[in-house]
């Protein structure tokens, strides 16, 4: 598995406002979309195309186009719905799957509440969406339940990561490539990424 940070001035000034506890919530929601529009790009790179032919108003010619249906993404619930908006103005007609996961107290081991995956799921190649890989367990299980399906190519795209969370997933899945606008310095005893930007989906909807 190979982690790839994206490194582009642009991104950099994108970060350092998303960063800044002083942004508001609907210029953090804004960046978000742009960064995973950014993301989404690096990511498909590799996308297979097929041949099709089309007409310009000047002539006919032949031209190659994605086929969308072998692909579908999934926002880890609830910070990667933030995701979505930027990923829908790339493709306008992506499939979208959602997970829903939350943390038992006790064993701190990632439960899931909700799983609504695309038909022929494991015939996709899968861009797991999350703003941050922090300790890397919602991101494992995921993958887990994902390759339980049958999905044979997964990609996890988020915003930021940490060395931590990068390393949990080569660890249990080498075949799965992260995609990153940001590689943090560390966790803190809390889990929480330095310096990273506080909780994503607190900012992003608002609620603290």
């Amino acid at each position: 598995m190979k982690e790839k940070e994206l490194k582009h001035p642009l991104i950099t000034h994108k970060l350092s406002i998303l960063r800044n506890k002083k942004t508001s919530t609907k210029e953090f929601r804004e960046l978000i979309s742009e960064l995973s529009i950014i993301l989404c790009y690096e990511a498909m790179k590799d996308a297979k195309l097929h041949n099709t032919s089309i007409e310009t108003p000047l002539e006919k010619i032949n031209t190659k186009c994605l086929n969308e249906d072998d692909y579908a993404f999934v926002p880890i619930l609830r910070a990667g719905m933030s995701m979505v908006d930027g990923i829908l103005k790339v493709l306008p007609t992506a499939k979208i799957g959602h997970i829903g996961l939350y943390r038992n107290e006790k064993t701190l081991e990632p439960v899931e509440y909700y799983y609504k995956m695309p038909k022929n799921i494991g015939k996709r190649e899968i861009f797991i969406l999350d703003p941050m890989l922090a300790t890397g367990g919602s991101a494992i299980a995921t993958i887990n339940r994902l390759k339980q399906d049958g999905v044979k190519k997964i990609k996890f795209l988020c915003i930021i990561a940490s060395p931590e969370g990068i390393e949990a997933i080569k660890k249990t899945h080498r075949d799965v490539k992260i995609y990153c606008a940001s590689i943090d310095r560390c966790l803190n005893e809390i889990g929480y990424i330095l310096p990273g930007l506080g909780d994503a989906g607190d900012r992003v909807y608002g609620t603290k």
